[in-house]
């Protein structure tokens, strides 16, 4: 019983130790900074030309502030117009790994939307400075230094949005926003759309509800802002394409879409626009071109074009394959992806065949280039 006593006695005066001790080094604790003071990275007024579509980052990078305690830091990137104090910065973000890290990685993209942050016009040159907060706790300190970064911004946007609509009395769509069309993304940044225009308003936004981001086209550039207009007074179809890593669009005329039989080297007969991105011809009769060796059936389309500057050119749209088989009845949907030829003989390479069955026989022949599929083509018997 004396022996368990003094066990006991013996816990109590260790635990007792042990709490004093914690509180001794409680107290001695101090989380005093010492504020960053030197800065590696990028050079003071640094020039950087913005390259957004690009893989290419800046780093920003400094010394490692110091606490007394040797505990960890955080830290905070601040950017604010030149003459500024950096008490209302306009931009501010942790650093890497969650404000661990002791430098920052932008891609040029961030970079270029900080800076749209800051007033510099897109295609204009300007600069901002930058700093650093370390922190612990509630303990923040500010840099003692701060730098300089000369940007270069690019034609476009800073926030490329993720989906793209159209509407207005010059379009297709109607003037309601809630029936506004979305365009195919065919690359990052970049949308388009085959579709008719007319006289009118000729709207574009980043959305159909609420308050979204509009935009238009004035000739060859694409701005922020609703006063777009139609190129044309009369109804004319249109491919058009924007595309926001440089600001830039496009308006091609879209003057035919033909049949194109290969062993004729010809037109066989001309599609009609049906509307919203679909040309069709009902019921025109198909004749295989007979040869000596047997019955030849390949076709494709053949596309007359007009560009802003009123210059025609024409260009083929046929299969994805420089030769093919002939189409049956079970053939998949990905035989008739049309796509723009740009190689081989532009008689007979990329050509489809017709079925069987469409000799001397009358046929729907469809070519559909609508947003939010691939680009196809039909052929009804």
């Amino acid at each position: 019983m004396k022996r368990l006593f003094s066990l006991t006695l013996l816990g109590l005066l260790l635990s007792l130790s042990w709490l004093t001790g914690c509180k001794k080094d409680d107290a001695g604790l101090d989380g005093t900074i010492t504020p960053v003071s030197n800065f590696f990275s990028p050079a003071d007024n640094a020039f950087v030309k913005l390259d957004p579509p690009s893989n290419a980052v800046v780093t920003f990078e400094w010394q490692p502030a110091k606490v007394a305690d040797g505990t960890v830091v955080l830290y905070e990137v601040l950017f604010d117009k030149v003459g500024g104090d950096f008490s209302k910065p306009f931009y501010s973000v942790v650093s890497g790994t969650n404000g661990l890290d002791s430098k920052l990685v932008l891609s040029h993209g961030d970079l270029n939307r900080v800076a749209n942050l800051a007033g510099i016009p897109a295609q204009s040159r300007g600069k901002m400075i930058w700093s650093v907060n370390a922190s612990k706790g509630l303990n923040v300190v500010r840099s003692t230094v701060s730098r300089t970064v000369d940007v270069e911004r690019p034609a476009g946007f800073a926030t490329i949005p993720p989906k793209v609509f159209i509407y207005g009395a010059g379009t297709e769509y109607g003037t309601s926003l809630a029936g506004a069309q979305a365009l195919q993304n065919t690359a990052p940044g970049v949308f388009e759309i085959y579709t008719q225009l007319s006289a009118g308003a000729v709207l574009l936004t980043d959305g159909t509800t609420g308050s979204p981001n509009n935009f238009y086209v004035d000739g060859a550039k694409l701005l922020a802002g609703n006063t777009g207009v139609s190129p044309t007074s009369t109804p004319k179809v249109y491919q058009l394409v924007l595309d926001f890593n440089n600001g830039a669009a496009r308006l091609t005329e879209v003057v035919s879409v033909g049949l194109w039989f290969a062993p004729q080297n010809k037109v066989l007969v001309g599609l009609p626009y049906l509307g919203k991105g679909q040309w069709q011809v009902k019921r025109t009769p198909i004749v295989f071109f007979q040869e000596s060796w047997g019955r030849d059936e390949r076709y494709k389309f053949l596309y007359t074009l007009k560009d802003a500057a009123g210059t025609t050119t024409t260009q083929y749209y046929g299969s994805t394959n420089a030769d093919n088989q002939r189409a049956t009845a079970t053939s998949p949907p990905s035989y008739f992806l049309i796509v723009p030829q740009s190689t081989g003989n532009l008689q007979y390479d990329y050509t489809f065949k017709f079925r069987t069955e469409a000799d001397n026989a009358p046929a729907d022949v469809t070519v559909t280039m609508q947003p939010g599929a691939p680009y196809m083509h039909s052929i009804a018997l």
